[in-house]
């Protein structure tokens, strides 16, 4: 866990997340939100670079990455083909589906695996990487507003 007194680090990895533009705001942060603690999941605190931020009166908060977090959007197409471009350049990617949304996990669960993947529709991914490879990826997507 980073904290004020340790060494500067370089941030030569980038973490941007893509949801996609017809979504409610309320549909694309659920997705938002599970597929970031997936990815943090993958990448543990040492890799995400968690910091722990400690104000003035000696309280912690604690667990939240040194790397900017770009938020951006487009259209479920494009996010597929994003996704698809990340696994060939082994990066890491996590991402969410309409599947993955009503009843309970189980149900899901199973709504997913019985969904052929080109049916499927793209709520968003996280990629995760060498700078320039997620840059590559995620250029052509403009900023979540």
């Amino acid at each position: 866990m980073i904290t004020v007194g340790d060494p500067p680090r370089a941030l030569n990895k980038k973490l941007a997340a893509v949801l996609n533009e017809k979504l409610e705001t309320g549909v694309a942060l659920n997705a938002l939100a599970h597929m970031s603690l997936g990815m943090g999941t993958v990448l543990g605190p040492e890799e995400s670079l968690m910091c722990n931020y400690v104000d003035a009166n000696d309280m912690h908060h604690p667990f939240i990455s040194a790397y900017p977090f770009i938020i951006l959007k487009g259209r479920p197409t494009k996010i597929r083909e994003a996704i698809d471009a990340a696994k060939n350049s082994n990066l890491a990617v996590i991402d969410f589906t309409n599947t993955m949304t009503v009843g309970s996990y189980f149900e899901q669960l199973e709504r997913t695996k019985s969904t052929p993947n080109s049916e499927l529709e793209f709520y968003g991914a996280v990629f995760y990487g060498d700078f320039a490879s997620v840059s590559e990826i995620t250029k052509k997507f403009s900023l979540f507003r």
